[in-house]
Order: C-alpha cells, then structure tokens, then sequence
C-alpha cells in the first residue's frame, strides 16, 4: 500500500519557497519522543534597539477548528470500467462515525465493509459472487478533511472461469486479483495509522512553541521562550523583560500565522529561533528555524537648523552692496565621470587650435616679407616721425673700361634685337615731327 504523507509535507514546502535558504532535514526533539521536519531555514539581519518580526505562517487545514469529527474522516470505493465507455462508478462509502452507504441495489447484500475499519484501520472491500461484471479498476479512497490528508489505493480486478488461472500479483504501479467466478474477493485497504483513530481533546492537540539557541548551545539545550494552544493559553518563559519583549498573536490559530515579534533588540537576541508546530492528532511535526543576527544600532537622525531669513521690508537699508550668489551644483558620481574626461579633451582641441592659428599666422607674415620687401620698407619709414629724415645711401662704384666694353656690346645687342622686331610707327606723330 502506497501512503501519501511524505506528498502530503512536500506540497507544503512548495507553499513556502521565497526563503533565503531552504532545506529539508529531520531532527529530534528536545524530549526525543517525536520527530520533527525542518521546512524552512532563513537568515533574518537588523540593527539594534529595532523591532524584527519572525514570520512564521501556515495555511493548512489542520489548523482550523472544526467539531464536526464524524464527516471529517471518510473511505469510498470507486470502479473504473474499461468497457463499454470507460465511466467511474461509485460502490460505497463510509464515514467515521460507523454509517455506511451502498450506491447500486445490485450490490447491496454482496458488498460491505468492516464496521470496526476506523479502529482497526483496515479498509478492504468484500466482493461474494463475483461476477463478469465486477471486472475494473478499484480505487480505495482515505480522506482525513480536517488533517487535509488523502490516500489511494489501487486494485486491478480481473475475473476468470478456470480455476487454473486464479493468482495475484504486482505490476508495478498496482496489485492485479485474478479471481474465479462465482468465489468471494477481498480487495485489500489496510492503513493502521494512528490518524484514523480518535484522539484526544482538540485544544490539547495543536500547539506552537518557540525555542532560542545561542551560538555553542546544543538543541536539546535551547531555551524555551513561548507556547500557545488552540485553546488560546499561553505560556512564557524567562524573566519578565524577556517575556514583554516577545509576543506571539492570540489569533494565530484561526489565522494561521504564529510569528514572533521581538521589541528592543540586543546584541543578547542574535542566535538560532525556531518555530515548532505540531499536531499530534493529525502526525504533524514542522519546526522553521531563523537564524537571527544584530547589527550596529542606526545613527541618530540629526537635524539640522536652518539660518533665518531676511524678509523684504521697507526698513532694510538698500545702500549696502548684495553679496555674491553662490550656486552650489552637485553632479552624481557617473555624471563627474564622464564630464572630467570631455573636459580634458576640449581643453586639448583649444590649445592645439589656438597653437596652429599662430603659426599660421607667422608663416603668412614672412612670405609677405619675401615677395614686398619695398611695402615692408615703406610701412617701416611711415611709423618713423616728421622730424626725422632717414637716407638709404649705397655704395657707388666707378664702372671699369671692361665693364663699359660689356655694357656697350649690350647695347649692340639691344638693337639688333629692336631691328629683327617689326616697329610700329605712327603716321600721325611723324607728320607733326615733319612740319615742325
């Protein structure tokens, strides 16, 4: 028989996954006579002298309180035809309370159950004269509505007509029950947990208690800081300033949430808290723990006086002069950054431009020089004053009998040239030269 307790805790540790680390251990209580399962871990940080709340909820079921224990706990049995349209049919069913119910008046005398099935926690069907027809899949169905517990148990029945082929066995999801006709047929449906029996009071059952450890100190050795019951007692531990500084809501049973208020906070707080929540009616045995560590108090909020303000009035002497505005513009660190590299390159383009422009204008003022050396000696003499008179005198020199043979043979030269040119003469010029 396959039991669903362990999906039953694995659904609620898929309820709380947004913890800061999560894990799923087992571990002894500190009386050692239950077990309980670590569901969630956190790691809770805040400064000292603040308030930390250690949130500790639960939404299941089991922490409701409901008195109506005979409808809570039911067993039915369902039949899945192969044939002829593959519909579920309802055989019976039966409540803690003793009733039992058969759906089909086929079935009624033929079908039954035990009447002591919730004492003894044996739920199988008894099937006498089986019948062609009672071919299917049976379903055992176990469900606890008050602990949200639910189980299912599968049985193939097959029926034959030789004796020969009557055997029982597993196929590895379910047991098959080959059965021969017209025989009785035990479908078994066995769970002797202690959830299907009756338990005590309900306000005795259910309770919540939180535990402090140090750092160094064992788990069995933690401090108990607080229990709460259904019934609403509760019960606090340790000196009366510790039990001030702690508190558990009275409505935590009807709201599902357990969580632990811490006031003032002490470097003495930090260490281990757990949370354990049982119910020993229902088997239920969860612990979250928290590990809890003080930081440095906040520093004190300072606040800062402003200077008083002159206001506008007739009184006030306008003849002094106004002091000098300051704005003060603060820029974010990324904005500082990126605006220290640009200035730098803006810097460095104005510099080399200011550098080519006097070069440039250099070099255009000496080629100046070059070609117009008259005009660079003329603006000189017209900055010099009226009164004074500057001659540039030049060496004469007395040419050589040589020089004036060269000089002539220029000449000579010159009109031979002037003779091959064609000459242009101007009739109007001659005849005035003629009567002249």
């Amino acid at each position: 028989m396959r039991t669903q307790r362990g999906a039953c805790f694995r659904t609620l540790l898929l309820v709380h996954v947004p913890v800061a680390f999560f894990f799923t251990a087992v571990s002894s209580q500190a009386g050692g006579s239950s077990s309980s399962v670590v569901v969630a871990a956190y790691n809770v940080s805040a400064p000292a002298r603040s308030q930390v709340v250690l949130q500790c909820v639960s939404g299941r079921m089991v922490w409701t309180r409901d008195r109506l224990m005979d409808r809570q706990r039911v067993v039915h049995w369902d039949l899945y035809r192969a044939r002829p349209d593959y519909a579920m049919e309802r055989i019976a069913d039966m409540f803690s309370a003793g009733d039992q119910r058969i759906y089909n008046s086929y079935n009624q005398g033929r079908v039954s159950l035990s009447h002591s099935a919730f004492k003894d926690g044996n739920f199988s069907l008894v099937i006498r004269d089986v019948t062609m027809n009672d071919r299917g899949l049976y379903s055992c169905n176990l469900h606890h509505h008050y602990c949200h517990l639910y189980e299912t148990v599968r049985v193939q029945l097959n029926v034959t007509k030789s004796r020969r082929k009557e055997q029982r066995f597993w196929d590895g999801q379910k047991a098959v029950y080959v059965v021969l006709l017209g025989s009785t047929v035990v479908l078994p449906c066995v769970n002797r947990r202690s959830v299907w029996t009756d338990g005590g009071s309900e306000e005795e059952q259910q309770v919540v208690h939180w535990d402090h450890q140090l750092p160094g100190v064992r788990h069995d050795r933690a401090d108990r800081l607080v229990d709460l019951y259904a019934s609403g007692e509760q019960r606090s531990y340790g000196p009366l300033f510790l039990q001030r500084k702690m508190n558990i809501s009275l409505d935590a049973f009807s709201q599902g949430d357990f969580s632990l208020t811490i006031s003032d906070l002490q470097p003495t707080d930090r260490g281990l808290y757990s949370c354990h929540l049982h119910h020993h009616y229902c088997g239920l045995h969860e612990r979250r723990e928290f590990q809890l560590n003080v930081g440095p108090p906040p520093p004190p909020q300072t606040t800062t006086t402003l200077p008083p303000k002159a206001l506008p009035n007739a009184d006030r002497d306008v003849t002094k002069a106004a002091p000098p505005r300051v704005i003060n513009v603060i820029l974010p660190d990324q904005r500082q950054h990126f605006l220290l590299p640009l200035g730098y390159v803006l810097t460095c383009f104005l510099l080399l431009a200011f550098t080519s422009l006097v070069i440039i204008l250099v070099t255009r003022r000496r080629r100046s020089r070059e070609f117009y050396p008259q005009s660079s000696i003329r603006s000189n003499r017209s900055h010099s004053g009226s009164d004074e008179f500057e001659m540039d005198v030049t060496e004469v020199t007395v040419p050589t009998p040589e020089e004036r043979m060269l000089d002539y043979k220029n000449n000579l030269l010159k009109e031979k040239v002037q003779m091959k040119t064609p000459k242009v003469i101007d009739l109007d010029k001659e005849m005035e030269r003629f009567w002249k």
